[in-house]
């Protein structure tokens, strides 16, 4: 765990509503030397391991999945918003901890068992994540991780993503 990072991460509390700590992960993205360790915590897991594909997961994992497929010469593929993507899509429908959504993935995003990261910026109750490992396995990739930036640890979301490689580089209890 970076003490570096975790010290910059800043809670607003009552956001998006009210009951809700949000980890807002901005004061990171703002400083280069900052974005750049958090990016090369997830190249230095990942490097040589063969990877096909980094897929994140709108909007927040995308700051850091692109980053971390870019420096891992490999393809990087969005996992967005219901109705966001222009071509044929899988979907998957979820609950989180204030409401619910749906995700999509283009149905040709992956070859059959290309090796898939799933990157986001945060763990907390694990339906977005979980719903990303389930589009990821329908286009036909494998999902050999899971990696966040934070894990909310008071929450289930590691229990719902058991039988995958999780990780996180930073844990909030």
């Amino acid at each position: 765990m970076s003490a570096r990072l975790s010290a910059a991460i800043r809670d607003v509390p009552d956001f998006p509503k009210p009951g809700i700590m949000f980890k807002d992960i901005t004061p990171i993205l703002g400083q280069p030397e900052l974005f750049r360790e958090a990016v090369e915590i997830f190249v230095a897991r990942h490097q040589g391991q063969g990877l096909g594909k980094v897929a994140a997961i709108d909007a927040r994992g995308f700051i850091f999945g692109g980053a971390v497929a870019q420096r891992l010469d490999v393809g990087f593929v969005p996992i967005r918003k219901k109705g966001k993507l222009p071509f044929q899509t899988y979907d998957e429908s979820y609950d989180l901890e204030y409401g619910s959504n749906t995700i999509s993935v283009h149905v040709d995003a992956f070859t059959p068992g290309e090796k898939v990261l799933i990157l986001d910026d945060l763990l907390a109750t694990g339906g977005t994540a979980a719903a990303a490992a389930r589009l990821v396995e329908r286009a036909g990739g494998v999902v050999v991780g899971l990696d966040f930036l934070i894990e909310l640890t008071f929450l289930p979301g590691r229990q719902k993503l058991a039988g995958y490689p999780v990780f996180a580089a930073i844990a909030v209890a």
